[in-house]
């Protein structure tokens, strides 16, 4: 209409009573054509599969990496196939960068099938890659190679997977749909843990060095397959498909209007993200570290790590949801850094101890701790952004993030256990998570008791201020 102001213009003149009726949910109103329970499958299964794929290597490799990777020792074979899981994290922040914008201007959806037909088939290419012995140095390249798909892949999945499930979700639900995200990567990590528990447990000897370890990488293959079937039949977001700006933008152009008007939101999002030094020290260390420190069995550590998963995944959602009630920052992700910096070095000391109990106490407190702060960072980081920008947003700081403390987490507990200063493990998640703890105080509240809402109107994202409903 000629004459007509900017949708922004508008939004700021409307009434008391106009603000109190905008919708909190996208502005098209249209029903997703699959429905939001299928939509919702397909972002948490194919999360779930990609996590797995991506844990279950840090999980085997002390059992596969004299086979692709020998050397003199059995530390230095794991050093080296530890090297190799870093390649993946090394790769992650490069593909946050390039491709979560595409995921603003194409959509969420054609991002995630993308990026879960690379973890698949890097771990398909791990199940079937002969050992050094018959192929010689063409191994560990094939692993290499793996990882660079797992590292592209895993850099575009996290933050498509975070926006495309909260844009599906109720205003009042945002906390409990983003929870989700984690939920799944926490079943991931314990699918991963139980099918490693499984094979070192079943297998002994030449069996599980030959062919046993493979199994894992193997159904995580077929998995993946599975998962990309339901995300190609997947709907869009349907806040991105209500928005318009970001798809009459560059990629080049988004990104540089990311880092000029959201330098704030970027640096709360590293620090949401910067504790995975933890996660993935627990995760995929924690029965290495006990291993090598108290003499325990791998295959009764991997096992009490699944008793411990099993308080994350239940941790997780409820906190999610209980974040729609109560709020997210003053409670969740603060308690959660506090959780972890006075119990880490207590529960690590504790691990001297023998027994299995006592490896289940300190695998279990961990998760617990893990689990409130995982609960509700997706949900924050993606409030922190509109719509336009918001798989960018997340990605440019987390994947960075999670490249420098996450991918380097089990390489330098191993080498902070070789030096024989295994408490300095403690000491270094510790330092990173406070610093942490001192951003969150500065994040907004974004929780349902808060005014801040996200509304996508046509050719606007705005993110407002807007008054109690």
């Amino acid at each position: 209409m000629n004459g007509a102001p900017p949708l922004h213009e508008e939004f700021q003149t409307m009434t008391t009573s106009d603000q109190h009726h905008l919708p909190t949910e996208p502005a098209t109103g249209a029903t997703p054509a699959r429905g939001r329970p299928f939509n919702l499958l397909a972002g948490t299964v194919g999360h779930f599969v990609e996590w797995y794929d991506w844990y279950v290597y840090g999980l085997l490799a002390a059992v596969f990496s004299s086979q692709i990777f020998p050397s003199e020792s059995a530390f230095a074979s794991l050093v080296a196939a530890l090297l190799t899981y870093a390649i993946g994290f090394v790769v992650r922040p490069l593909s946050g960068i390039i491709i979560s914008p595409l995921a603003d201007r194409y959509g969420r959806r054609r991002v995630l099938t993308l990026a879960i037909s690379g973890m698949a088939l890097g771990a398909l290419i791990i199940a079937l890659t002969p050992p050094f012995s018959m192929i010689g140095y063409l191994a560990p390249v094939l692993f290499v190679v793996a990882r660079v798909l797992q590292g592209i892949s895993a850099g575009s999945e996290g933050q498509s997977a975070i926006a495309y499930l909260v844009e599906q979700a109720p205003a009042n639900r945002r906390g409990l749909f983003g929870s989700f995200t984690n939920m799944a990567s926490g079943l991931a990590t314990l699918a991963a843990t139980g099918a490693a528990a499984l094979v070192t447990s079943s297998f002994s000897g030449d069996a599980l060095a030959t062919w046993g370890w493979r199994i894992p990488f193997l159904v995580g293959g077929l998995l993946g397959v599975v998962g990309l079937l339901m995300r190609a039949r997947a709907d869009e977001s349907p806040e991105f498909e209500a928005s318009t700006v970001a798809k009459q933008r560059s990629a080049p152009a988004g990104l540089r209007q990311l880092i000029r008007d959201h330098p704030r939101a970027l640096l709360q999002t590293a620090a949401l993200s910067a504790p995975a030094v933890a996660y993935y020290t627990w995760a995929t260390f924690l029965p290495t570290y006990a291993n090598l420190t108290s003499g325990r069995g791998l295959s009764s550590t991997l096992t009490g790590s699944v008793i411990g998963l099993l308080l994350l995944v239940i941790v997780v959602p409820v906190c999610g949801a209980l974040s729609d009630r109560l709020g997210r920052r003053k409670i969740f992700p603060i308690v959660g850094a506090l959780g972890m910096i006075i119990l880490f070095y207590p529960l690590l000391l504790l691990l001297n101890q023998p027994g299995f109990g006592v490896y289940v106490i300190v695998a279990a407190s961990g998760w617990v701790v893990l689990g409130v702060w995982q609960s509700v960072y997706p949900t924050i980081q993606a409030e922190l952004f509109p719509a336009s920008v918001r798989v960018s947003g997340i990605g440019f700081a987390h994947q960075i993030v999670i490249a420098v403390f996450g991918g380097t987490a089990p390489l330098i507990a191993a080498t902070f256990v070789s030096a024989g200063h295994p408490t300095f493990v403690a000491f270094y998640m510790i330092v990173i998570v406070a610093l942490c703890l001192a951003v969150y105080f500065t994040l907004p509240e974004t929780g349902s008791r808060s005014n801040r809402i996200t509304v996508a109107l046509n050719d606007s994202d705005i993110v407002e201020d807007a008054l109690p409903r």
